[in-house]
């Protein structure tokens, strides 16, 4: 029996040394803040933040994890997602609030540590009064709707 068992672990101790490369060639890199190449966002976001992707692929199927740095008075109208959105904030004070428009007498705000959850397809909006710099995990691609076409800056023809 001990035998066995000794042959079985080695066989696992052999499978799990062998796959350990493709894991870690998967796995997301490592990254200091300097490391971090900040531009700047999609067109979907209003102008004005700076925008990181940290790991995967926001135009691919998969995991993605991105930073959203916004200056002071930055909002984002009230919009969706076909996926959950995982929501931390990681400098500053971020407010979040749920519905097709802006009720600030309603809305979340967050500090550094906050997180929050804005399930797929529920109708919310964002803003900072000071600035405030986020991460966002969620399965990509990664599309945005804006509740108001009209809110949507990449439908505004440039100046």
């Amino acid at each position: 029996m001990q035998l066995m068992m000794r042959h079985a672990l080695l066989t696992l101790g052999a499978l799990l040394s062998a796959t350990l490369p493709a894991v870690a060639a998967d796995s997301p890199p490592i990254a200091s803040p300097k490391d971090i190449h900040w531009g700047a966002p999609p067109p979907k976001f209003p102008a004005g933040a700076k925008f990181a992707v940290m790991a995967g692929d926001p135009a691919s199927n998969g995991l993605v994890t991105v930073r959203l740095e916004m200056p002071a008075g930055y909002a984002i109208a009230p919009h969706f997602h076909p996926t959950d959105e995982h929501v931390t904030v990681l400098e500053g004070t971020f407010s979040l609030g749920m519905g097709d428009v802006v009720d600030k007498a309603h809305a979340l705000t967050l500090s550094p540590g906050g997180y929050a959850v804005a399930a797929a397809n529920m109708h919310h909006y964002a803003y900072t009064k000071g600035g405030a710099t986020i991460q966002v995990h969620m399965q990509g691609p990664f599309a945005m709707t804006y509740v108001n076409p009209a809110d949507d800056p990449s439908k505004k023809a440039a100046p």
